[in-house]
């Protein structure tokens, strides 16, 4: 395998990395004074040609020194092509792109997975995420970064956390403020941020953040817990006074398991409790019934969107019923909430899977929603909304109301991206059909399914919202009862909305389609 080495003197910002899609993978190390800084994997191109993408390498932190890369795999032509630059090349197409979501966040190049870290500080909603820096396809796992004042407009930021060498990736975590300082990291005025990831080839780590969760320091002591699974979740315990960490195990008496631990110093944890059948990326925290806060559930939540409701004394979770409950369908997977939110909200954004083909970044993020717990027939329930700040993009608006449904409505509109909102009496129809553009939405009346998820009618209706993306739909039912990710078969400016009735009588009682603004 051929092996080259580029001594480079570190000038300006950036090292740009031609990537090909594809080809093949090349081993590089940045060693600066003997030391390996930065260990990943790329497809590089070997041609100015082949070039799918750059990707951008931020060298910031190492300005004046001379770096040593070592690749193993590259061409020399490859290698040439290598350079340092102060710019993004093409940055001006970022967001612009035929497949790029406009209100769904989505990182400039390379591939996103799992949501991490979800914070509230000071003025800032901040969302790190498993992050391939170097490529269109997993690996690599970096946390990501980005940062909102309004949670619909994001600015991404540097990596926040590198893995540590090859094969070492930073996996999915979580992060809190340390609102006491009980770890004793704090050293100003600013309150210290602690993100507690999944170190693949050491364990569960922590590292804490003294500049609004820019830049995060490496706890010595790492590992701080190390068992059969990751992705920690921490949460404080006001009762008790303590630290949870939840994570996601695989022991030998279960397939699959949550387990959690205690501290008071998030140092030095404490087994506590074991859940068996749950997935990967858990979550737990507490939520009013029906707005009453003298009533609360704790939810305990799973990558794979199924949920259980009970209750937690801070060492274990007693669920209310045997099994559990669904919300989320579709392209959706590995969702988190935002800890430290100041006004009291439960809100998730998830990972949406959906590829982005030719394009230089790869998979999105669901748009914002609010969970709540309700009483319903079946018992209590979680319902999943938009968040209401996605009426700040609201523009032109369409409206229809009150229409028999014995032939299809149709009202005009002009756009990409959309918020669209309909209440339809069922009557006697067995099938009632939305159409946006290329797009369909059924609810199948017989089988009281939306887009084959289950969904009982309220007293003979239905309702749904439906955000419209470039690449994506999410197709919210009955007030969030049922919350659906699923891909766009036909990306374009859809020019008419359509409601129509099969096998019988109907009414369209309300439809309000609003037009989008793109938050780019």
């Amino acid at each position: 395998m051929n092996k080259y080495s580029l001594s480079v003197k570190l000038e300006k910002k950036h090292l740009l990395l031609p990537i090909c899609n594809g080809a093949e993978m090349v081993c590089i190390n940045v060693n600066i004074g003997g030391q390996n800084v930065r260990e990943f994997d790329a497809e590089l191109a070997t041609t100015k040609e082949q070039i799918s993408f750059w990707s951008f390498l931020d060298v910031t932190e190492f300005q004046g020194e001379e770096a040593v890369l070592q690749l193993e795999g590259a061409t020399e032509e490859g290698v040439r092509l290598i350079i340092q630059s102060d710019e993004i090349p093409e940055a001006d197409a970022f967001y612009c792109e035929p497949l790029r979501p406009q209100f769904h966040f989505s990182q400039m190049i390379g591939w996103n997975n799992d949501p991490n870290g979800m914070v509230y500080y000071d003025g800032e909603w901040h969302l790190y995420f498993q992050h391939n820096p170097y490529g269109w396809k997993w690996g690599n796992m970096h946390w990501g970064h980005a940062v909102s004042k309004d949670l619909v407009h994001w600015e991404q930021q540097p990596i926040a956390i590198y893995n540590k060498q090859r094969g070492d990736w930073a996996f999915s975590g979580s992060a809190v403020v340390d609102e006491n300082n009980t770890a004793g990291w704090q050293t100003g005025e600013e309150k210290v941020i602690v993100a507690a990831w999944t170190s693949t080839g050491r364990g569960e780590c922590l590292a804490y953040s003294n500049d609004r969760g820019r830049t995060f320091i490496e706890y010595e002591g790492n590992p701080v817990v190390q068992h059969s699974g990751r992705d920690p979740k921490l949460i404080w315990y006001q009762p008790g006074g303590h630290w949870v960490m939840a994570v996601y195990d695989e022991p030998e008496s279960s397939d699959r398991a949550i387990t959690f631990y205690t501290s008071t110093d998030m140092k030095h944890w404490k087994f506590q409790s074991q859940l068996e059948g749950y997935y990967e990326c858990p979550e737990i925290f507490e939520l009013p019934v029906d707005g009453n806060e003298g009533n609360t559930r704790w939810v305990v939540f799973a990558a794979d969107a199924q949920y259980a409701i009970g209750a937690f004394d801070g060492k274990a979770f007693t669920p209310e019923q045997e099994g559990k409950h669904r919300l989320h369908y579709g392209n959706y997977y590995a969702p988190q909430t935002f800890s430290n939110n100041p006004d009291g909200r439960r809100i998730q954004i998830g990972w949406a899977q959906i590829e982005m083909p030719d394009m230089p970044f790869n998979q999105t993020f669901s748009f914002p929603h609010q969970l709540s717990l309700r009483s319903t027939e079946d018992g209590i329930r979680m319902f999943a909304e938009p968040i209401k700040e996605i009426e700040t993009l609201h523009g032109k608006t369409h409206t229809v109301q009150d229409q028999p449904l014995s032939q299809p409505v149709e009202l005009p509109v002009s756009g990409e991206l959309f918020d669209i909102r309909a209440t339809l009496a069922i009557g006697e129809a067995t099938t009632l059909e939305l159409h946006i553009g290329g797009e369909h939405i059924t609810y199948d009346v017989q089988a009281n399914q939306l887009n084959g998820v289950e969904m009982e009618p309220v007293d003979g209706e239905i309702s749904l919202q439906i955000l419209v993306d470039r690449p994506m739909l999410e197709i919210i039912g009955n007030s969030g009862r049922v919350f659906i990710t699923t891909k766009r078969h036909a990306p374009s400016t859809v020019e008419m909305v359509t409601v129509s009735a099969v096998g019988g009588q109907a009414k369209l009682l309300h439809l309000k389609v609003n037009e989008l603004c793109s938050i780019w």
